[in-house]
């Protein structure tokens, strides 16, 4: 999956400053981080609401949409899937709760 994930955040990062017209990334981009995070929350939303009522398949094709979004926003704040990948293996092993407990 990171293979796939890395490809789509290539793509994403080279429509930066592209053509608005052309290219929805680069509109997303265009319209600032405020935007992009609105277009998160949406997707996020929209996957819970397909998981309490709609299903497995409609599960699958919203985390695409919210995986999609969420890669535009790293892009604009300049962090590499590798980066969220090394936070996710430096709490490998550590208790959710212990983790959680441990932010404040």
């Amino acid at each position: 999956m990171m293979d796939t994930l890395e490809t789509l955040y290539a793509v994403i990062e080279s429509r930066k400053g592209g053509d608005v017209e052309a290219s929805y990334v680069a509109k997303l981009l265009s319209r600032g981080t405020t935007h992009i995070a609105q277009k998160v929350g949406e997707e996020a939303l929209e996957t819970a609401l397909a998981a309490s009522s709609e299903g497995r398949e409609k599960v699958v094709y919203e985390s695409a949409d919210l995986l999609f979004h969420l890669l535009v926003l790293w892009a604009d704040q300049g962090i590499r899937p590798a980066d969220v990948a090394a936070e996710l293996a430096r709490r490998e092993g550590t208790s959710g709760i212990a983790e959680k407990n441990a932010r404040k």
